[in-house]
């Protein structure tokens, strides 16, 4: 893609840095805590460490394919104590990526998600030559319809009874945001 290895994006209070392999552990407590897991698509609770290292690898391997990046959210003050991950999914034909995210249940509400996900969007446009950039959330997670309300997404729809969640169906809102309407 753009350089041998992902970069690192700095914002005031955060680093997103490459994922490394030492980072399975946080990955499989953080996303794997049931406060987490429940509004992710398709992450188990618990996480095994063993599918956490294979889910490290998959994500760094997007990158040496050219389909997108995935960064560790870490604090500037400890750079080797991964929060959570931001990611853009790229598809390079139809210059769209979509944006993930997740970070540790003891960090939410001090603004940490909207700070990740503005830096990694004001990275994905330019970089990876995007047109679009869009975010899939379970309908009840109203925290993350405000991340994305506030990077400037548009609300577009809901997929109905999309994703199976335990036994549910589960409806999916559908954001999106192109890049003539991204203020930065």
């Amino acid at each position: 893609m753009t350089g041998d290895r992902p970069p690192t994006l700095a914002t005031e209070r955060l680093f997103l840095r490459e994922l490394r392999a030492s980072d399975a552990g946080a990955v499989a407590a953080g996303a794997g805590d049931p406060r987490v897991a429940r509004f992710l698509l398709d992450v188990p609770s618990p996480y095994p460490i063993a599918l956490a290292r294979r889910w490290i690898t998959t994500r760094i391997g997007w990158w040496d394919a050219g389909r997108g990046a995935t960064l560790a959210i870490v604090r500037r003050v400890a750079p080797d104590a991964l929060l959570g991950t931001v990611s853009l999914r790229r598809y390079t034909h139809d210059r769209r990526a979509e944006l993930g995210y997740w970070l540790a249940a003891d960090e939410w509400g001090a603004g940490l998600a909207a700070e990740a996900t503005r830096s990694m969007v004001e990275w994905g446009f330019p970089a990876l030559g995007l047109q679009r950039i869009y975010a899939q959330v379970l309908a009840d997670n109203r925290a993350s319809g405000r991340v994305l309300d506030k990077l400037g997404m548009v609300l577009e729809g809901m997929k109905r009874q999309h994703v199976r969640k335990g036994t549910a169906l589960c409806d999916v809102l559908l954001y999106g945001l192109l890049v003539d309407e991204w203020v930065g």
